[in-house]
């Protein structure tokens, strides 16, 4: 049975990946994942604020909040908490690129056009397979336009594009409004991936201590639905290679993720609550069912419930929320 796949054009053993967890933050930590028999491992973000936060260019762009990208600026956690900087994570690029098997892909987060550009490079110089771009950005600014979200992606995927030679693929937000058409810029702006979708954060407020509260809880199976929709309508009509990331529990998502159409599906919360040898199980669950389903290989299956594929493309679509309301409301007569 050939289980392997290709995604960002790297060719993977199998489709279930780690993404990005604090299990990635050390040497010994990404071992026990490929031991554990991830396929490729995404690494925790590297923030420009971890970067920057002693350049005085970079305090007066915080302060000032004019140059590019600035209206997300003061969304982010406080610097203060950040110990990592480039160096400590370029050198752990480098080390995992040397001593691992698996690709290694590092993950950039930034503020500055100047920021997308210089770091990428320098990931792509230390050792890195792929880069994936998490684009987090909270638009809490009235004056920002959906238009300038949207071409906010645009410009920073160019400029990484123009930069670096390595696979890019980029971390996408479920608030578009038009997701497909969004998929399908910056398909044409060159992604060599998009990955369906970033958990962003959502705070909490403490009633009692009237605190707003830092939260993100590990994701559970019901999160699935989003990612799993879009992947359905989005795949084949894209170039770039689709990766799902969300709900992930056990074999069951990720055999749901590849029939909708992803090339890789990735998981954090499924390996943090097992362990990094649960992928062993993910991995023998896919295999158990394609062979009880007669499937040869990932690719013969892959997709064959997309949008396209399905007897009824509808059932994705507004016909089928109509006979949900109608099962709900014979249910709860």
């Amino acid at each position: 049975m050939d289980l392997t796949t290709t995604y960002m054009g790297l060719s993977l053993k199998h489709p279930v990946v780690a993404s990005s967890s604090p299990m990635s933050e050390t040497l010994a930590g990404m071992k026990q994942l490929e031991d554990g028999g991830v396929a490729a491992i995404v690494m925790f973000s590297l923030f420009e604020e971890q970067i920057r936060h002693e350049n005085e260019a970079f305090s007066y762009l915080m302060e000032s909040g004019t140059q590019s990208f600035a209206e997300s600026l003061s969304y982010f956690p406080e610097i203060d908490a950040y110990n990592r900087g480039p160096d400590n994570y370029l050198e752990l690029v480098r080390q995992a690129a040397e001593e691992l098997e698996v690709p290694v892909i590092a993950s950039l987060n930034c503020v500055t056009s100047e920021g997308w550009m210089q770091y990428a490079l320098q990931l792509q110089e230390a050792g890195a397979a792929g880069l994936e771009l998490n684009i987090y950005g909270v638009h809490a600014d009235l004056e920002v336009s959906s238009a300038q979200v949207e071409q906010r992606y645009v410009d920073i995927l160019t400029a990484v594009k123009s930069t670096v030679n390595i696979p890019v693929a980029l971390k996408l937000s479920t608030f578009f409004t038009a997701m497909g058409h969004m998929a399908k810029r910056l398909d044409e702006a060159g992604a060599d991936a998009l990955v369906l979708f970033n958990r962003f954060f959502q705070p909490d407020i403490d009633i009692n201590e009237f605190e707003v509260q830092p939260t993100l809880p590990l994701s559970s199976a019901d999160e699935i639905r989003a990612p799993l929709l879009w992947i359905a309508l989005l795949q084949g009509h894209l170039d770039a290679s689709l990766g799902a990331t969300r709900g992930v529990e056990g074999p069951i998502e990720v055999i749901k993720y590849l029939l909708a159409g992803a090339d890789v599906v990735m998981t954090t919360s499924a390996l943090l609550r097992n362990g990094s040898d649960y992928t062993t199980q993910l991995v023998e669950g896919l295999q158990q069912w394609m062979e009880g389903r007669g499937f040869e290989s990932v690719g013969q299956m892959r997709g064959a419930m997309s949008h396209r594929n399905v007897a009824n493309p509808r059932a994705f679509e507004r016909a089928n929320y109509l006979r949900v309301l109608e099962s709900f409301k014979s249910q709860y007569r």
